[in-house]
Formats: C-alpha cells, sequence, structure tokens
C-alpha cells in the first residue's frame, strides 16, 4: 500500500519587485494556517516516511511546520527543484522514483500543479486546491511506478476553509 498526501504551501506574501519568487516567504495567515493543517493531519494519524518539498521558501517552510508536528526529522526532508518547475509531468516523474522502501510519502509544491496531479493519481474531479490544502491518495500497490500509471483512492481533501 502507498499513500501520498499532496500539499499545497501556505499562504505567501504577495508578489513584488524587491524580493524574488522563490523567496517570498509565508505570511501571518499562512503561518497560522500551516499550523492548524499540520495539527489536523497529526490527529488523522499519518507519520510519513519521506517529505519531498519544492525549493521555494513558502514550500519548505510549510514542510518545516509539517515535520515538526509529525516528528519527522527535519534534516530528512528533500528539497527537489523540480517542484518549483511548471507541469504535474515533473511531480509524477518524482512520485514515480521514489524508493519503494517509502510507503507514505508527503509533497510540499504549487497549484495548479498540485490540483493537476491529484486529478491524474485518482478518479476524483478536484477545482482547485487552496493554499495549505491537503489531498491524501492511497493505492493498494507495491510500487510508486504502478502508483502513477494507476488510479488511487482520494482518502483526504482537506484544507483551512474546510474546518
Amino acid at each position: 500500500m502507498k499513500t501520498i498526501f499532496l500539499i499545497r504551501h501556505a499562504k505567501a506574501e504577495q508578489p513584488n519587485e524587491t524580493i524574488a519568487d522563490i523567496d517570498r516567504p509565508l505570511n501571518t495567515k499562512g503561518n497560522l494556517d500551516a499550523h492548524f493543517m499540520r495539527t489536523a493531519m497529526k490527529l488523522k494519524r499519518f507519520p510519513p516516511d519521506a517529505i519531498l518539498t519544492s525549493p521555494a521558501v513558502r514550500a519548505i517552510t510549510t514542510s518545516l511546520i509539517f515535520a515538526r508536528s509529525l516528528d519527522f526529522n527535519s534534516g530528512r526532508i528533500t528539497i527537489m527543484p523540480k517542484l518549483y518547475q511548471p507541469g504535474e509531468d515533473n511531480y509524477l516523474d518524482i512520485i514515480a522514483e521514489t524508493d519503494n522502501k517509502i510507503n507514505t510519502l508527503l509533497l510540499f509544491a504549487h497549484n495548479p500543479h498540485i490540483t493537476n496531479t491529484a486529478n491524474s493519481l485518482t478518479s476524483e474531479v478536484i477545482d482547485h486546491v487552496p493554499t495549505c490544502g491537503i489531498i491524501g491518495i492511497s493505492n493498494d500497490c507495491d510500487s510508486w511506478e504502478t502508483f502513477v500509471a494507476s488510479t488511487g483512492k482520494l482518502i483526504l481533501f482537506d484544507h483551512p476553509k474546510k474546518g
């Protein structure tokens, strides 16, 4: 059984000419939402075997907040530059290439690719994943390559505005 949680980074500071997009930090609401959602995720008892994140500051910060709550060593978080690049194909490639010893994977990244990737992995239709939204998908398979090539079951769709 393989399970992935696709997590959109929490709300960030608005883009402006003084800071590069990749360096935008979380804003106050984003920080609060990330702490709220990490608690909700911990209560659902989904301990990760691995955490992958985009190199964007907002995604890294969101992943660190979740890792602390889930007792995941933050030094084991893997920064994946391809998660900052456009296209859900990058996301699917990263998932397919994940070590099969990993059964529960958390992936922190950006929209619209989080939404599009979720729609590629399940038969459910998700219109939009809000900031700090979590999509959980399980599949009764032994490899991540099979996971990407087949249809999984949506087990969670949660976001700050829902609760």
